[in-house]
Order: C-alpha cells, then structure tokens, then sequence
C-alpha cells in the first residue's frame, strides 16, 4: 500500500478570504434653519470637506429651500461624494441657528438624516451641537420687541 491509498482524499476546496476592511468614518454636519439646509460632510477630524451640498442647489423656489424635500436631495448627493471617496460611516452633528435666534432645528433635519441612512452610510453618533448663549449681547429688538 502506497500513501497516497492511505490518505483520505480531501473533497472540500479552502474558500479565498474576503478582505476585511476598517469601515472609515467622516462627519455630517447637518445645518437647519427656517430658510435652508446644509449637509457638510468632512473628515474625521473635520479639517478637510469630502461634500458640502445644499437644500437650495436642488429646488428652484426660494421658498422651498428649507423643505424635507430640499434637505433629501442634498444629503443623498453629499452621501453618494462621500461614498465614491471610501467613507462607509459618518457621525452626525445637528446644528440649529442657535445663539438668540431660533434653537429648533429646521424641517429638513429628519429628512436629512433619513437620507444619510438610505445612502448605506453607516450612523455612528448622532450630536446636537446648536449653539446656546451664555448672557453676552443684548438680544436685537428694543425693550417691546418687534413690532409690525
């Protein structure tokens, strides 16, 4: 008997390995006000842009601007950059006006943040970063406010 009649024959095939790759991240800064929304995705250190996209690059109407609508199409475009430059995932900071003005983020936030997840960009953190005031100026309007 020779070895080879000995061994058992090996039928299985070793399957090539998939190359694992470190997911890298970016930040999504999502600005919403009453009048626009940015997506502004940078890297991780937030020094360089990879995307800075609009809501009003992809309406016509100024009015339209603001609208979930607006914030969706501009959050998909900047996903779609940030994608094709190798990012997988993003952290998110949600900035409202802030300061004395208005500390509600605007309408398009949600749709924004939608789109960023339908994008198959992954969703690391998610930060509200508006600015609060801490007593500085005097807030703009006179002692009985605006008057019509």
């Amino acid at each position: 008997m020779s070895e080879e009649e000995t061994r058992p024959e090996e039928t299985t095939q070793q399957q090539p390995k998939k190359k694992v790759t470190k997911p890298k991240f970016g930040i999504a800064h999502i600005f919403s006000s009453y009048n626009d929304t940015f997506v502004h995705i940078t890297d991780i250190t937030g020094a360089e842009t990879i995307s800075l996209k609009s809501g009003g690059q992809f309406v016509k109407a100024d009015r339209q601007e603001s609208t979930p609508f607006a914030a969706m199409r501009a959050a998909y475009a900047a996903a779609a950059e940030a994608i094709s430059k190798g990012y997988t995932g993003v952290h998110v900071r949600i900035r409202a006006p802030g300061g004395h003005k208005s500390r509600t983020p605007g309408p398009g936030v949600q749709a924004a943040l939608r789109a960023l997840t339908r994008a198959n960009l992954r969703i690391g953190r998610i930060d509200e970063v508006t600015p609060l005031p801490h007593d500085s100026c005097r807030r703009k309007g006179g002692r009985r406010g605006r008057r019509q």
